[in-house]
């Protein structure tokens, strides 16, 4: 019995050294478990947001390419947590285009954000933001600065758990904020005083293939993309309305027209298009042209995008002329979002050459107020040069032929290379010339003849005839401007360029206008206009003066005349009922025939305005280009 007894014993005291060596294994194999996996650093792709991405600072790395337009960025050196992480980084100077690894510490929200242009990024501005971030090189690791719960950040282990698989275990691995004294796991060893546990410390690393959304934020499917874009009024240093006449003919290419269409929305991107900035409209043309959307169709550049992708091809040739003749006509009008006081600019694109002229038709554009520009992309070759039906097509059509309006791309796979150099020129609105025309350019000042013989209610006709001319004009502080003065023997100002801004007020001066009666000093009145009306004109603006009187002057005209034409004031002179016709050729700029009008009463100067308005605009027209 005590031989059984002493042999239990050694059985138990075999099976505990057993379980214990057993447990010293598993102890061993559970510490290698929970050792701290391999630092990798996670690519993420270039329109990937900080705001997608929930930890407080990670590591990641970009790849090659987020230079790109389409990467949106808000910000300048802070940035608004909506922007493309790796766009910012190029921005800030931290990587260049070849892309690598960067530091991203999230910082607390803006008030606003300041766009720049830098490291060839454009970013945009922004009124205000939840949350911003910053970005560094990844050598600036997180312990060289203050770290602590509420800044550092660590992957956290889940060990696993009865009733939990190899495979959940290791998918709830996930980044997460460090964890407080209090929430840290019992199981884990303390660590003497200043010295930092494995891991602790470093920055978060974010998994591209986890779904992190931070607050805010909504599942995709469930929000569309209009409502993620921050409410941006648009860039007001680009205040242009913009139509793009793209090539859709056969010739293109299903490859090319989606090149094309590319390169419509890296524009749009770069542009920050909103009510207060550029607007942007498409017409498609090939036998014949159509809007795609206009002015008014889409208010900022995500929508604009999403647009472009919808426009499929219609074929056809490339029959340019006919589309910017559309565009005149039909584009830029009210109806259609024009907004009178933003330049009008017309991008036109084409493959190779047109196949009708464009001469006329761009002319007429000039005269209607339209900047246009033209893109040619893999023009005529020597041998294809003979099928070209009008040579030198694109001076023919652009608003200068400076080079400034002219664009020529070898091949379609080079066109993306145009999208800076484009926005830059379209967005330089102190050089698109062609924004002035004959009705919104000019200083104009109205001489007019308040002596005795004029009488009273023939005096209100003459002020009739200046209201109606006025009224022809586009009238504004920044448009045209117009200046009023009477004389007799003495000269009197009734109101000067500077006074009144809109065209309601001038008209309304002008009935205000009190008739004088007197003598004809017609010589004195020429020399009062150039010193109280003329030498207050903007340098910028033609000079025009429109002199109306009803008889000979009792002075010498020639010499104030020669003076005002020397000036470059371009002088107009209506003569009425006893005026003498050979003083009004004098005074009048030469060509008189096209200066100078008489009419044999009062009651029939009406028939003088629209004569008048077309000299004006002709002679406009009609100054050199370039």
């Amino acid at each position: 019995m005590g031989i059984v007894v002493l042999t239990m014993k050694a059985s138990v005291i075999e099976m505990f050294l057993v379980l214990l060596v057993t447990g010293i294994q598993s102890n061993e194999e559970m510490t290698k478990k929970m050792k701290r996996p391999k630092f990798t650093v996670p690519q993420i792709s270039c329109d990937v947001r900080a705001g997608k991405i929930t930890n407080v600072e990670f590591i990641v790395k970009c790849p090659p390419g987020c230079q790109d337009p389409r990467y949106h960025v808000y910000g300048t050196d802070v940035y608004a947590s909506y922007s493309s992480v790796c766009g910012a980084a190029v921005h800030s100077g931290v990587l260049d285009n070849s892309g690598g690894k960067i530091l991203v510490r999230k910082v607390a929200g803006q008030s606003g954000y300041k766009g720049s242009y830098s490291n060839g990024v454009r970013s945009l501005s922004l009124p205000r933001w939840r949350e911003s971030f910053v970005v560094s090189g990844e050598t600036a690791r997180a312990d060289q600065s203050p770290s602590g719960p509420e800044t550092a950040a660590q992957p956290v282990t889940v060990t696993q758990v009865p009733g939990t698989t190899a495979v959940e275990a290791t998918h709830t691995t996930l980044p997460k904020p460090s964890p407080s004294a209090d929430s840290t796991a019992s199981g884990l060893r303390p660590q003497p005083a200043g010295q930092r546990s494995k891991g602790l410390g470093e920055p978060a690393l974010w998994k591209p293939e986890s779904v992190l959304l931070d607050a805010g934020f909504v599942p995709k499917e469930e929000l569309s993309t209009q409502s993620l874009e921050p409410a941006s009024q648009g860039d007001p240093s680009c205040k242009v309305d913009l139509s793009f006449l793209i090539d859709g003919s056969s010739s293109v290419g299903k490859r090319r027209f989606r090149i094309q269409k590319q390169f419509l929305t890296d524009v749009a991107q770069t542009l920050d298009i909103g009510p207060a900035g550029p607007l942007m409209g498409v017409v498609q043309y090939g036998d014949n042209p159509a809007t795609q959307f206009n002015l008014k169709t889409h208010m900022n550049s995500q929508d604009v995008k999403a647009a472009i992708e919808k426009i499929s091809q219609r074929g056809g040739l490339s029959n340019t002329g006919r589309a910017i003749s559309f565009v005149t006509k039909n584009f830029f009008s009210k109806f259609n979002g024009n907004r009178g006081g933003a330049p009008n600019v017309a991008v036109v694109m084409v493959d190779g050459w047109p196949t009708d002229k464009v001469e006329e038709a761009s002319r007429f554009a000039r005269e209607s107020g339209i900047n246009i520009f033209f893109i040619t992309i893999e023009g005529a070759s020597e041998n294809e040069k003979q099928y070209v039906l009008e040579p030198n097509f694109a001076n023919k059509a652009v608003c200068r032929t400076n080079g400034f309006y002219s664009l020529t791309v070898q091949n379609w796979f080079s066109l993306h290379k145009t999208v800076q150099p484009l926005v830059k020129r379209v967005c330089d609105t102190d050089r698109l010339a062609c924004s002035k025309t004959c009705l919104n350019s000019a200083d104009i000042g109205f001489v007019i003849d308040g002596s005795s013989s004029v009488g009273t209610s023939n005096f209100r006709t003459v002020l009739q005839f200046v209201a109606n001319l006025s009224r022809e004009f586009e009238i504004s502080d920044t448009d045209t401007r117009i200046g009023a003065m009477q004389y007799t023997y003495e000269q009197r100002l009734e109101f000067g360029f500077d006074e009144y801004s809109t065209k309601s007020d001038v008209l309304n001066a002008i009935k205000r206008v009190g008739y004088w009666s007197g003598g004809t000093s017609t010589g004195a009145a020429i020399n009062y206009a150039l010193e109280q009306l003329f030498k207050k004109s903007k340098p910028n603006k033609r000079k025009l003066m429109i002199l109306i009187t009803d008889g000979r002057s009792y002075d010498d005209i020639r010499i104030p005349a020669m003076l005002a034409h020397h000036k470059g004031v371009i002088t107009y002179a209506i003569g009425v009922a006893w005026a003498a016709q050979d003083e009004l050729d004098i005074i009048a700029t030469h060509p008189a025939r096209d200066h100078a009008f008489f009419v044999d009463e009062f009651d029939n100067l009406y028939k003088v305005v629209p004569k008048v308005i077309q000299n004006i605009c002709t002679e406009f027209n009609s100054q050199p280009r370039n």
